[in-house]
């Protein structure tokens, strides 16, 4: 969770959902469609993950300063095609994570596990998964950096791996569309996880406005409000086919805003 005081909800976009993954140009355009702030990825393989260099981090904090757009969270979105059950890199990725973390002033780092990454029917790669989170889970403690896991999983399956962890610092990037797509019931795996072991939020659609598709977003609200759960609601996808992403995207945040603050 974030290291800040909430006493309501932030409003924030993905890098990637608003066109600019990985570039600081995501800032101003935040700032245009109205957000609080950004989940900011780390880097793309190409560019060797360019946000562990110092200079970007300073073009990033410099970027957030002129704009006013905080940034909420970091996200290692390239596990999706090289997967941290798989490849070596990837730890060392994930270590320097927690260092740009702090460098950032965020304390949240999304460790994504879709496509070829896929936890679900992989008992050898959740063991590959829990060793190497074991390992660099100590430096996330000390530095005061949440590792979350977003995946396919039902809240079970990742407390199971939590668990097997052993660490406070590992947690659950909630998506409520991916969750809500694997047919699990959403609420009660909110109320199960809890605080404890939510740390930062999706609010997604695929292919509709939030609130136009499947995902009930009143009780989402009640749920986290019943958990105590009070700081970033991050907006990915909810881009129709055929609308303007600036436009679906002020859409998107005038429904958070009368939704969650209402």
């Amino acid at each position: 969770m974030s290291a800040k005081t909430t006493s309501r909800f932030y409003f924030g976009a993905c890098d990637w959902s608003i066109g600019h993954r990985a570039e600081p140009e995501a800032f101003q355009t935040a700032k245009a469609i109205g957000l609080d702030g950004l989940q900011v990825s780390l880097g793309l393989a190409s560019n060797n993950m360019h946000l562990r260099q110092r200079s970007m981090q300073e073009n990033y904090r410099h970027a957030s300063k002129t704009t006013g757009v905080k940034i909420a969270s970091l996200a290692i979105g390239e596990l999706n095609e090289i997967p941290y059950k798989r490849e070596a890199i990837t730890q060392e990725w994930v270590h320097d994570s927690i260092d740009v973390a702090n460098a950032l002033g965020c304390t949240v780092v999304l460790l994504a596990f879709f496509g070829k990454g896929d936890l679900r029917d992989d008992p050898t790669g959740k063991k590959e998964v829990v060793r190497k989170l074991k390992e660099v889970a100590p430096k996330a403690e000390r530095q005061g950096v949440y590792l979350a896991i977003e995946s396919w999983l039902s809240a079970e399956e990742h407390l199971d791996i939590i668990e097997k962890v052993g660490s406070t610092h590992i947690k659950v990037y909630y998506d409520v569309a991916n969750s809500t797509t694997m047919g699990y019931n959403i609420f009660e795996e909110m109320k199960m996880l809890g605080t404890e072991y939510i740390c930062e939020v999706h609010a997604k659609e695929n292919g509709k406005l939030l609130g136009k598709g499947e995902v009930d977003f009143i009780r989402v609200r009640d749920v986290l409000n019943e958990i105590g759960y009070k700081d970033w609601i991050i907006i990915e996808g909810a881009i129709p086919k055929g609308m303007e992403m600036k436009e679906a995207y002020q859409h998107n945040l005038h429904f958070l805003q009368n939704t969650f603050q209402s």
